[in-house]
């Protein structure tokens, strides 16, 4: 059986053509709101009992294992980008785990990360493949509204240079984001809306003082495109560039898709905004996904509904950008 697992390795990495994602392309960089990657451990200044074994949610060492593998097999599917963002990543062991524990770890994956206030203990971070992307800077954009107490996860920066592929050498800025929920109603609105307008100062700047480098910012915005933050916190107005010269790419995805379903309507609420026109698809990989008995059609196949573990891959569906 391992020697079958390792075959079924081996060919996910010879034949793109089997795999997810663009043959034309140099590079593929995805981003992904994984659900709820905690380890077993409960972690004294963190919000994380449920997900311990003696927790609401049971939270094994089999299941996390499990989950873990399931990460890589989905990142196996994709054809190995070159880098990709994730979103609900407790800290820095489970990407260990994810990097050195998994078969990730044949494929020469590391990763960038930085503890936010985040009262869940939830972050974000980068995944880049070491031959592919080459650090330069990396840093926290913190985020939160200390003065009115509220904290939410940092947008996580990382500079480096794409390697390999024709053209070697393209200055990259990438920009992780998952910004607060919609619970809370109109004050989780203003907050939203701060974050959207400091991640649009921040693009601005970065293609200013570097107008050749490919500026990409990614991430859960728990907001579509047609809503406030991303219309006007971003400055789409409701189309697909904005006066900045970027492009809210998930404008190219059919109305009646995306990346998230609720209560029976799909949304694309995991956005890809470039300072270049991009190709971009949301990964609606079989496995991903399970019949909607409620609201018909189909769902992503989460870990959890409520307490009730259904051992599954994410609520959130991936998104994947192709570099050419």
């Amino acid at each position: 059986m391992k020697t079958c697992r390792s075959v079924f390795t081996i060919l996910l990495f010879l034949l793109p053509s089997m795999l997810w994602g663009q043959e034309d392309a140099r590079w593929t960089i995805a981003f992904w709101n994984v659900e709820n990657l905690f380890d077993t451990r409960h972690d004294t200044l963190k919000n994380d009992l449920a997900f311990t074994p003696e927790g609401e949610n049971h939270w094994t060492q089999r299941r996390y294992r499990d989950k873990l593998n399931k990460i890589y097999k989905t990142i196996a599917a994709m054809h190995w980008p070159v880098a990709i963002g994730l979103a609900e990543v407790e800290n820095d062991h489970v990407l260990r785990d994810l990097c050195r524990g998994t078969p990730l770890r044949r494929f020469g994956y590391e990763f960038v990360h930085y503890e936010s206030p985040d009262q869940r203990g939830m972050d974000c971070a980068l995944l880049y493949w070491r031959d592919g992307f080459e650090v330069l800077e990396s840093r926290p954009i913190v985020v939160s509204d200390t003065l009115r107490g509220f904290y939410t996860r940092d947008i996580l920066l990382v500079g480096g240079v794409l390697k390999g592929g024709a053209a070697p050498g393209d200055t990259c800025y990438l920009l992780v984001n998952h910004w607060p929920s919609k619970r809370g109603g109109a004050e989780a609105d203003k907050h939203r809306m701060a974050i959207a307008l400091r991640l649009s100062a921040l693009l601005d700047s970065l293609q200013h003082s570097h107008p050749s480098a490919l500026v990409l910012a990614m991430g859960d915005l728990n907001a579509a495109s047609e809503e406030e933050a991303v219309r006007v916190g971003l400055g789409f107005g409701g189309k697909s560039r904005n006066g900045s010269g970027f492009y809210d790419l998930m404008c190219q995805v059919p109305k009646g898709e995306g990346t998230y379903k609720y209560q029976g309507q799909w949304s694309c609420i995991d956005h890809i905004v470039a300072n270049r026109y991009l190709k971009v698809e949301v990964m609606r990989a079989d496995f991903l996904l399970v019949d909607d008995e409620r609201y018909l059609g189909q769902k992503p196949f989460r870990t959890y509904t409520a307490m009730k573990y259904w051992g599954g891959f994410s609520d959130h569906l991936p998104v994947i950008v192709s570099i050419p």
